[in-house]
């Protein structure tokens, strides 16, 4: 198995792009929560969600559930998109999150700081749909292995 597939595998998988933004809008809404009220299990709730959908078990993240659920029942088109991507920016908010609940725990100063940047990711991906970690993925890592 070559460092890209584990990376970033490629596979016939497909998310809905208004899910996957919808789902960013939520996980910045939570980790604004937790840059409020400092609440420690906030950033490792998440770090459980992201490692759901940073898995093949996408469907079982309770964030991406909700996000499904709302797109639906507002009626918003979503448009099928490649998941490969998407796995492996999961897989990079995994790290950030459990680096976060440790320091939350630690230093809460610097916990706060690493929820805000991926707070900051997430809302690229709802805002903009700009995915951070598919980026990072395609200029950085691809060309590494490729």
């Amino acid at each position: 198995m070559s460092p890209k597939s584990l990376l970033c595998p490629i596979s016939p998988l497909r998310v809905g792009e208004t899910t996957a933004r919808v789902t960013g809008g939520l996980a910045a809404a939570l980790i604004g929560m937790y840059a409020l009220t400092g609440a420690s299990a906030i950033p490792l709730a998440l770090a459980i969600d992201y490692g759901l959908r940073a898995s093949i078990r996408w469907q079982h993240s309770p964030l991406s559930w909700l996000a499904a659920h709302l797109v639906r029942s507002l009626g918003l088109p979503d448009r099928s998109i490649d998941r490969a991507p998407k796995l492996f920016a999961a897989r990079i908010g995994v790290l950030l999150l459990l680096a976060c609940s440790i320091f939350a725990l630690i230093h809460p100063p610097s916990g706060l700081v690493i929820g805000l940047v991926l707070m900051g990711f997430a809302l690229l991906e709802f805002v903009l749909n700009i995915c951070v970690g598919c980026l990072i993925y395609r200029y950085v890592m691809l060309p590494l292995f490729t």
